[in-house]
């Protein structure tokens, strides 16, 4: 086989089809982000706006995380030197699962180097744990999520998306004495949208199934100490196992899950992909403390936020801009094409300094390509204004649709 031949021809269909991914260089400028510099490919630098980062409050700049930080830089070093089994469990990583579990009112909490690895460790691992276990997982799950279910060798039942009637028909024509399981989200990201978390609830206790919900773009952007939306809606109790990020609002790195200490304890001693990881940083880990616990207290920055996603979505929309509006931080833009999607990400880029990355396939369905904006509390309404005025212009320029899109 002729591999370079094989290679330059996938590649080559991905320019075809005005997908090809690029990097951008940008360089994060501390106190002044959502502030960046874009190192161009002819050499110069250009100051940019970064409007699609995942820092959803400005929290990897924080001064109180950042003394964490350096604090235990200074005490431990940069790594942690091994697993969590072997010399990898410090201090500082146990402050912060007892930080988590406080914050998910659980007994418990497991730290992994990633939310997908938390969701692929702990999916994949339930039904060594349940034998028998039928998975039933929402279709537009995260990519850990299906590589999780995918990857546990056990039976998995898909329903459509939030349709809660279709879920319980599949759970109604399993075996009544088969271990279950439920996993989904709280917040689908790509289209801003919220699971039907109390429904689903319902029927995992008509089912005797156990819940699993993933908070990764909720955990410290909803509830009244930064928990997700189940905080939010008072559901917490009835969810079994909770995923959340330290990367997105707590703007450090890492995943975790919450559950009961037992289910912990199992994930912890049979998982492969925590056994054999080696640990955050303490650093990290004591930064993504000194957020969470940051967090539960600061509702004025999950308020600012709310009010800057509003107002971007409000003028949008006066614009006859297609957004996508679930209610949620997330503030899609439907293009619908990659080439344009690409085309009016790149001059944002070039000719306003506005950096947001096109989100296409297989992100998102052929069809549904679309600009993905994530306001934060440190836009500022010069930022909004200079975002608003460029979306209008390149949307005349591209001749796209400005008829609005249903939510």
């Amino acid at each position: 086989m002729k591999f370079e031949t094989a290679i330059d021809a996938a590649l080559n269909q991905l320019h075809v089809e005005g997908r090809y991914r690029t990097f951008i260089d940008i360089e994060r400028q501390k106190d002044q982000f959502p502030k960046a510099v874009w190192s161009r490919p002819d050499g110069e630098k250009q100051d940019i706006t970064v409007w699609c980062g995942n820092d959803y409050l400005g929290m990897g700049q924080n001064p109180v995380v950042l003394a964490a930080m350096h604090e235990a830089l200074d005490a431990t070093g940069a790594g942690s030197g091994g697993t969590r089994n072997i010399s990898g469990t410090t201090a500082y990583h146990k402050r912060l699962e007892a930080s988590l579990a406080d914050l998910h009112q659980k007994q418990a909490a497991l730290l992994f180097t990633s939310a997908y690895i938390a969701n692929d460790a702990t999916l994949s691992t339930l039904p060594k744990l349940f034998p028998g276990l039928i998975i039933y997982s929402d279709a537009l799950n995260h990519a850990s999520m299906i590589e999780g279910v995918r990857r546990n060798g056990g039976a998995k039942r898909i329903f459509r998306h939030n349709d809660v009637a279709h879920l319980r028909e599949l759970l109604a024509a399993d075996d009544p004495e088969a271990p279950k399981l439920i996993a989904f989200e709280s917040i689908y990201s790509m289209d801003g949208d919220f699971g039907p978390i109390e429904a689903i609830c319902d029927l995992a206790d008509e089912f005797g199934a156990l819940t699993y919900i993933d908070e990764v773009h909720a955990v410290g952007m909803y509830g009244p100490r930064g928990a997700g939306v189940a905080e939010r809606d008072g559901l917490m109790h009835r969810i079994d196992i909770i995923n959340g990020t330290l990367a997105k609002a707590y703007g450090v790195m890492g995943g975790y899950i919450a559950a009961s200490a037992k289910m912990c304890d199992a994930i912890r001693s049979y998982a492969p992909g925590f056994i054999f990881t080696t640990s955050l940083p303490p650093a990290v880990a004591a930064g993504a403390a000194a957020s969470v616990e940051y967090l539960k207290t600061a509702q004025h920055l999950r308020h600012k936020q709310q009010d800057h996603a509003r107002i971007l979505k409000l003028r949008l929309r006066g614009l006859g801009l297609p957004i996508i509006d679930h209610g949620s931080h997330i503030v899609p833009v439907h293009v619908g094409d990659p080439v344009h999607c690409k085309a009016i990400s790149d001059m944002l880029l070039t000719d306003y300094g506005i950096y947001v990355q096109p989100i296409n396939f297989p992100t998102v369905p052929r069809g549904t390509e679309r600009l993905r904006f994530t306001p934060s509390p440190v836009h500022d309404s010069k930022m909004i204004d200079r975002l608003v005025h460029a979306m209008d212009g390149l949307w005349s320029h591209c001749a796209l649709n400005r008829a609005e899109m249903s939510a």
